[in-house]
């Protein structure tokens, strides 16, 4: 468990293999001004993760940001049968198991959007993205949007593929089939990272790679280079 800066967290959990290469994992948690906690990406819960999460507030909200990052939230919404669930449409469509308390691609006043706003990155068949920014410490939060690996955990030809895709730290992006999927939708797309680069984010967590801290406004325009 990581403080990044004030009110929010980071914890990184063990990797999970993933088109051939071992995808670490992280999420990130903010305590909002009541007490309560939102949480980004629920990682494999452990009684130490319990532990130091129930240190530091109540869990209010559990956030599937995407359709890929649902493979511990069953596990979360056991544990916390009083938190809210949210995912976009595409997850919830494909975790029906899961009782999804709303989708984050409808248009509403969220409970925590004067502390955390978010923006539903689209344009591509392949897959949409809500994308989150918290006020106080100026960070911008993501899951896949820009994937930032450092690399020391993938053997040589594994690297090779980071880097052939557009992954590998400290050059990190969107992967390239994603990226490739915007040939219909790259003005949707570029509405969505206006906003984004209007947030003028000092931090970018992603929930694979490196944590950007220093010159983020450079290392967001150079990863969307592609797009702009």
């Amino acid at each position: 468990m990581e403080n990044l800066a004030h009110e929010i967290w980071v914890f990184d959990g063990s990797s999970v293999k993933f088109l051939g290469l071992p995808f670490s994992t992280r999420m990130t948690v903010v305590r909002l001004l009541n007490g309560e906690l939102w949480v980004h990406s629920p990682i494999q819960l452990s009684e130490t993760i319990r532990e130091k999460i129930e240190n530091l507030g109540q869990v209010k909200y559990l956030i599937a940001p995407n359709h890929l990052h649902h493979l511990f939230l069953p596990e979360w919404v056991s544990a916390y049968p009083n938190a809210e669930t949210y995912g976009t449409s595409e997850v919830i469509k494909k975790r029906s198991d899961i009782s999804f308390t709303d989708s984050l691609n409808n248009q509403q006043s969220w409970a925590w959007s004067s502390e955390i706003e978010q923006e539903l990155f689209s344009g591509s068949p392949l897959m949409e993205e809500c994308v989150f920014y918290h006020k106080v410490s100026n960070t911008l939060v993501v899951a896949d949007l820009i994937e930032n690996f450092s690399g020391q955990n993938f053997n040589y030809w594994q690297r090779v593929v980071a880097k052939g895709v557009g992954i590998l730290a400290p050059n990190g992006k969107m992967p390239l089939d994603w990226r490739l999927s915007f040939i219909f939708g790259r003005d949707d797309a570029r509405s969505h990272l206006n906003r984004l680069l209007a947030w003028k984010s000092q931090i970018l967590v992603m929930s694979h790679g490196e944590i950007v801290k220093e010159n983020t406004d450079e290392f967001l325009a150079r990863s969307f280079e592609w797009l702009i």
